[in-house]
């Protein structure tokens, strides 16, 4: 079925899905079973060192014979260090984010990587296919973790990508069902990227907790904040609700970094503090009920879209 598909004849994938890269979740060992499973499994740089990045695609290419790759947040200070690994060890694809396309991709793509860049708007859609990425991750508004300052959704901003853009658009947001992966096919896109559904895995390096808050929340329970510096969507824990009521009462900038210090991610994503630390979750949530392998959810997914297909009538 998808043997013609941009995505997976760019990647060499069999299924046109590919694992976010998510902080203190995106391990070798996550990243490796979607791979094994057919998709496109990520290392989420963001949280690592150089050196324990280098750990994790030694051991990724240990686990798996098949593609991988690795996602950079350009706004983290080692994204110097991570590229030059990344083409020391011959990574084939590394998803960039939350900076500057053209500050790496010329020299990844000369050293025969893939390069996939996310976006949260058309305009920088456009400004990544003229840096020369290979494809671009529209995400939207029902992300997880550092959002776009617009707001837009997922339903909205995927169509109005595919029509600025030439290259093969991957949606993501708000994704983590067969029937939700054909809505976005629909709208134009040759892939998906789907985060939070792979925390709520067996190899997902996520603390047991926080795998325990995903399988149970509901509607409502995470909401975009921290605007004044990141737009992110957190899980509404008592650290969320400290955060709100800093926002409401005008908190500048400095005053919001002081408070959230370092490491809060860590402790609630890694350490399993799911009141203290930040969660950084998708809207999703409210559809993921149990935990699966990595191999169990790509096969879910791709059960229930040929289900869906076959189904549809009009």
């Amino acid at each position: 079925m998808f043997e013609k598909n941009p995505v997976c004849q760019l990647l060499n994938i069999q299924y046109p899905i590919i694992q976010g890269g998510m902080v203190w979740v995106s391990g070798w060992r996550l990243a490796s079973a979607v791979s094994n499973a057919g998709g496109l499994g990520v290392i989420g740089a963001g949280s690592m060192t150089p050196e324990l990045l280098l750990h994790h695609i030694s051991q990724c290419k240990t686990a798996t014979n098949l593609p991988f790759g690795v996602n950079i947040p350009l706004i983290y200070k080692h994204s110097d260090e991570f590229i030059k690994i990344c083409v020391d060890e011959n990574v084939p694809v590394v998803i960039t984010s939350a900076g500057n396309p053209k500050t790496y991709t010329n020299t990844l793509k000369q050293n025969g990587i893939k390069v996939i860049h996310v976006v949260s708007s058309t305009t920088f859609a456009q400004k990544a296919q003229e840096a020369g990425v290979d494809a671009i991750v529209a995400e939207g508004f029902e992300a997880g973790g550092h959002n776009g300052r617009e707001e837009t959704t997922t339903f909205v901003l995927l169509p109005s990508v595919v029509r600025s853009v030439s290259i093969p658009v991957i949606a993501a947001g708000g994704i983590a069902t067969g029937q939700q992966m054909l809505a976005t096919f629909v709208l134009g896109a040759h892939g998906v990227q789907i985060g939070t559904r792979f925390i709520a895995t067996y190899e997902a390096s996520a603390h047991e907790n926080f795998k325990k808050i995903i399988i149970e929340a509901k509607e409502g329970d995470t909401f975009l904040c921290l605007k004044k510096l990141v737009p992110t969507r957190l899980y509404k824990n008592r650290l969320f609700i400290q955060i709100q009521e800093l926002e409401n009462k005008g908190a500048s900038v400095s005053e919001l970094l002081e408070f959230l210090g370092s490491n809060k991610s860590r402790l609630g994503i890694f350490e399993g503090d799911v009141e203290n630390g930040m969660l950084e979750v998708g809207q999703n949530v409210s559809i993921i009920d149990k935990i699966l392998s990595a191999k169990e959810i790509i096969d879910e997914i791709i059960t229930d879209f040929k289900k869906t297909y076959n189904n549809l009538k009009f």
